[in-house]
């Protein structure tokens, strides 16, 4: 099935911030993840396996790049045996990039934040507001949510992030060789 995320995804000079934050509003911690995503080649949108702790998902998306709020059309499929199907889309497509980080995860209804730290680029803030697990949520109930949040973590327009942290990465391994 098909779902709507609006997201904003920022660099984060002071995630202790946003933490406390979300900790005294009640948000509902996950834990901490170390994730390994590894984007393989397709025709359209991205493909990923995200491996962790906490999550272990196959997910392909299709985003548009900007700054700020964007939708984000997306499939998500729990995998329980990822080393497999990793092998098996390694072989038949390919490896794009890995990225690995490691995650904090918390929710506050539908809206799910991440502070992410990543090897090489920093710290960052993401917000996910869905309709995932409430499909009568529309895209201007999230686009509003995402606003909120956006003001309360006083996120500078500065720091918004037009790429996802594949496309940065690979950006740096290119501008290296």
């Amino acid at each position: 099935m098909d779902f709507l995320n609006v997201e904003i995804k920022a660099r984060c000079s002071d995630p202790s911030f946003v933490r406390n934050y979300l900790l005294n509003n009640q948000a509902d911690f996950k834990g901490t993840d170390e994730q390994t995503d590894t984007y393989f080649h397709v025709s359209n949108g991205r493909l990923k396996l995200r491996e962790g702790n906490i999550e272990n998902n196959l997910i392909y998306y299709e985003r548009t790049n900007q700054a700020g709020p964007k939708e984000s059309h997306f499939n998500l499929v729990k995998i329980a045996d990822a080393a497999g199907l990793k092998e098996v889309l390694t072989k038949s497509n390919g490896i794009k990039v890995v990225v690995k980080k490691i995650r904090e995860i918390y929710y506050i209804d539908n809206v799910k934040f991440h502070i992410d730290e990543v090897p090489g680029l920093g710290s960052f803030v993401e917000i996910e507001a869905g309709n995932r697990f409430d499909l009568t949520l529309t895209k201007e109930h999230l686009q509003t949510q995402c606003d909120f949040y956006l003001k309360a973590f006083q996120i500078d327009e500065k720091d918004l992030v037009v790429f996802s942290y594949s496309d940065i990465l690979i950006v740096n391994l290119e501008e290296r060789k």
